[in-house]
């Protein structure tokens, strides 16, 4: 397919430069000879040396570094629960597998420590599991695990992984469960094996392809006006609410965007991004990637040659409730739109040449919930007085995430820059607000933002949510007021106001 032709000029090879021995820590270590002694390394620095040669990365020491090639790396893995799995924080458990659930990513790498983006087809990642997930990947990739962002897409007929909540379940012999913590590390090693077995098969990257195409009758706030002016926040992702229905979208982010790499005219990788929450019908037990696994797959056997890989936005307030009834052939109907714009984003896409990027992480300090409900000692009374299952799993991830901002382990929110486009990774079930707020930030610029990073926070909602009494923040919220300015703070400073020279 041809696309649109952009500032497109072949990448120079890269001059030749002294020895530089590598570190996996992004350490580079030459080696000489000064007033006749050697220059020598740690023990340990010569371990990480000899993991970072499997890439072949040079880090910076060397004054060509940023001007060697891009390279790419693309992986998959099944990472599709067993029968009996908690689904959607131990709502349900596991029947049946309808279709499976995949972890789709990539290793980039450059003349700085390589970085990897992977979208995992579960519900959420959170605390220390999405730590566990970050240092096998970072160790399969010899990077540092700040530079790896991990993105879920969000369906519900899929897992949350918690492996500091479903301790607390098994401490207490309770009968709710969030996730297998067996299966947990075997999925996890899945994928870091797909991902080493990649970076044999890595393809230069000359290029970047920038696309978008509004997607047609998908996404619908959940808030909406009553007729009588009332306003409301019941529209979920599927609805026969009569009123819901009729009423506007709302506020959505229309548009899916779709960031491709390419070797000259070769597409190696093509990730697309569209904010709504990702579920046609859920809750009976079978495990699905739902509407976005089936569209996904249908541009994978259309481009068998270029890894197609999906992300939801920040949709923690953005359903297909509006033209969704629930009903099973939904899924194939919304496929099909998805699916369509995915296809409309490729053709739309204009390619530049790029020769460097630049990788950020702000760190994030949130504070937990403390209000009714939400504190430690209420939390670990409900899980002493509490029998119903679910309720359980709710007041340990409620624990777990009290315990992780009690050790001081910050969210991450890091951005990947290409000059002419940002990736960027937003925790939690973040409101679209905080999207459009980054588009904003760098207006000239295409701003692809991935939603379900850490999910730790649960929602993230505006101020003007908690105002106006936002009903959805009864219970998947643990994040405290005032979350709003923080975020947006840190979204400013991993996009960074001055772009990429």
């Amino acid at each position: 397919m041809n696309l649109k032709a952009g500032r497109a000029t072949p990448c120079a090879p890269p001059p030749a430069c002294p020895m530089v021995l590598l570190g996996a820590h992004g350490v580079a270590r030459p080696a000489f000879r000064f007033m006749g002694r050697r220059n020598t390394i740690s023990r340990r620095a010569a371990i990480e040396l000899l993991g970072c040669a499997a890439t072949g990365v040079v880090l910076p020491g060397c004054a060509t570094a940023q001007r060697q090639p891009l390279r790419l790396a693309a992986f998959s893995a099944d990472v599709t629960v067993p029968q009996g799995h908690g689904m959607m924080g131990g709502a349900w458990l596991s029947k049946s597998v309808a279709d499976p659930l995949e972890a789709h990513g990539f290793v980039l790498l450059s003349g700085e420590a390589p970085v990897v983006f992977v979208s995992v087809d579960w519900c959420e990642i959170r605390n220390d599991a999405y730590a566990r997930w970050q240092t096998v990947l970072a160790n399969a990739a010899h990077t540092r695990t700040e530079r790896v962002m991990i993105a879920t897409v969000h369906q519900h007929d899929a897992p949350v992984a918690d492996l500091e909540a479903e301790r607390i379940l098994r401490s207490g012999k309770l009968a709710g469960t969030v996730c297998d913590l067996e299966f947990h590390e075997r999925a996890v090693q899945a994928v870091a094996r797909a991902l080493r077995k990649s970076l044999a098969n890595a393809k230069p990257v000359t290029h970047i392809g920038t696309g978008q195409s509004k997607v047609e009758k998908i996404a619908s706030n959940r808030r909406y006006l009553t007729p009588e002016g009332r306003v409301r926040f019941d529209r979920t992702s599927s609805t026969r609410n009569i009123f819901a229905i009729d009423a506007d979208e709302g506020l959505i982010d229309p548009w899916l965007k779709t960031l491709s790499f390419w070797n000259r005219d070769i597409p190696l990788a093509a990730v697309s991004f569209y904010a709504v929450h990702p579920m046609s019908y859920y809750g009976q037990g079978e495990v699905s990637a739902d509407f976005p696994g089936q569209a996904r797959r249908r541009r994978q056997s259309e481009t068998a040659g270029t890894k197609q890989i999906y992300c939801s936005g920040c949709s923690g307030n953005v359903t297909a409730g509006k033209y969704n009834n629930g009903a099973r052939e939904n899924r194939v109907v919304l496929a099909d739109r998805l699916h369509q714009a995915m296809i409309s984003a490729w053709r739309n896409s204009t390619k530049h040449s790029v020769r460097r990027t630049d990788f950020r992480v702000a760190k994030l300090h949130l504070e937990p919930r403390n209000d009714a409900g939400f504190a430690v000692a209420e939390l670990e009374r409900k899980l002493e007085m509490e029998t119903r299952p679910f309720q359980q799993c709710l007041a340990a991830m409620g624990l777990s995430w009290q315990r992780r901002v009690t050790s001081g382990r910050p969210i991450e929110v890091p951005a990947l820059d290409f000059g002419v486009a940002q990736l960027l990774l937003l925790p939690g079930e973040a409101y679209v607000e905080f999207q459009l707020a980054a588009q904003q930030m760098r207006p000239d610029s295409f701003v692809c933002v991935a939603g379900y990073g850490d999910g730790a926070t649960g929602y993230i909602p505006t101020e003007k949510h908690i105002t106006e009494d936002d009903t959805n923040l009864g219970d998947w919220c643990w994040v405290a007021p005032g979350s709003e300015a923080r975020l947006l703070e840190a979204i400013g400073r991993a996009l960074n106001s001055k772009p990429l020279q």
